[in-house]
């Protein structure tokens, strides 16, 4: 009987997997208009960046990349491509390699993962370009413990300091954590 209302309680977790569209220019906000007009569910990595005007320092939320939005896939690939064919912007959709043109897809959880490390409150952080990030020596790890358990990457060093890695196509974050909170991932 416990069981059961706990599967009542607790919702299904949404496995809608994600799209990257790369933009050819970098105004963010007539993106982000356009696409909450048409309804459509998008993510952009932000941080917090200190702008100094007439003396005074302002603390401003901006996107890490200004030509990358990721795209919620609540329709399939023929609707999205003609919900995008009147967008204001030029952009492209990134295919999972330049001979297979199939659009790349980011699984639900590596999303949700991606976005979580990527919430503008939480220091310690670092972004990398997708080459930066591919180039980084490390081994799959699991955080056991910690404000981060239950997200996984890859325990990568820098300036000896230890972070977890996640990768998505396009870009690559970087959380600090302890070593002894993670553990190794069975492949």
């Amino acid at each position: 009987m416990e069981n059961e209302l706990t599967a009542i309680s607790q919702p299904e977790e949404d496995q809608t997997p994600w799209y990257v569209i790369r933009l050819f220019f970098s105004r963010y906000k007539t993106v982000s208009e356009w696409l909450k007009l048409k309804e459509l569910e998008f993510f952009v990595p932000m941080r917090y960046v200190d702008i100094e005007r007439e003396g005074k320092v302002k603390h401003v939320l901006r996107p890490v990349v200004s030509n990358l939005v990721f795209l919620k896939k609540n329709v399939g690939r023929k609707e999205m491509s003609k919900m995008l064919e009147d967008a204001p912007f030029r952009y492209t959709v990134m295919t999972k390699s330049r001979e297979n043109r199939e659009w790349y897809e980011i699984p639900a959880r590596e999303m949700r993962e991606f976005q979580t490390m990527c919430n503008p409150e939480i220091e310690m952080r670092k972004y990398l370009s997708e080459h930066e990030a591919k180039m980084k020596a490390g081994a799959p790890v699991l955080v056991k413990y910690g404000p981060l358990k239950g997200l996984t990457g890859k325990l990568v060093r820098s300036n000896k300091k230890y972070y977890l890695l996640k990768e998505v196509p396009g870009l690559g974050v970087m959380l600090k954590v302890s070593r002894w909170c993670c553990v190794p991932m069975e492949e």
